[in-house]
């Protein structure tokens, strides 16, 4: 029995780290561990980018849409882009992952959250 209390509260103890953690970076956000976006950054980092949106494109089969910023691709996602207005001249912040699509970068963005229209024409 001693030995099943013990192993109970450690696990417990765990369990209250674990979402401790979690919530704090939750709060915390992407922010401190995105990098801004370059034409070295490798795939698989996590990076931002900020700028003006010279393009929007709607892919028809499927409901994504592409961005270019600062001759920079955003891929986002049909769920990501769901209800989102996003028009050329717009100002966005996004935060995403690195891929390499057809030899070129692009940021590819999972998260509402992770796309954030700043102003308005």
């Amino acid at each position: 029995m001693r030995q099943e209390r013990i192993a109970l509260l450690l696990l417990v103890g765990v369990a209250v780290v674990v979402i401790t953690a979690n919530s704090a970076l939750t709060l915390i956000g992407k922010e401190p561990f995105a990098r801004p976006f370059s034409g070295d950054s490798p795939d698989g980092e996590l990076v931002v980018i900020e700028g003006t949106v010279s393009r929007v494109n709607l892919i028809e089969n499927g409901g994504h849409l592409t961005l270019l910023v600062a001759n920079t691709t955003i891929f986002v996602p049909a769920p990501v882009a769901q209800g989102r207005v996003i028009h050329r001249n717009d100002t966005v912040r996004a935060f995403g992952i690195v891929e390499t699509y057809r030899g070129n970068k692009e940021i590819v963005v999972s998260n509402t959250d992770d796309l954030r229209i700043t102003t308005h024409p």
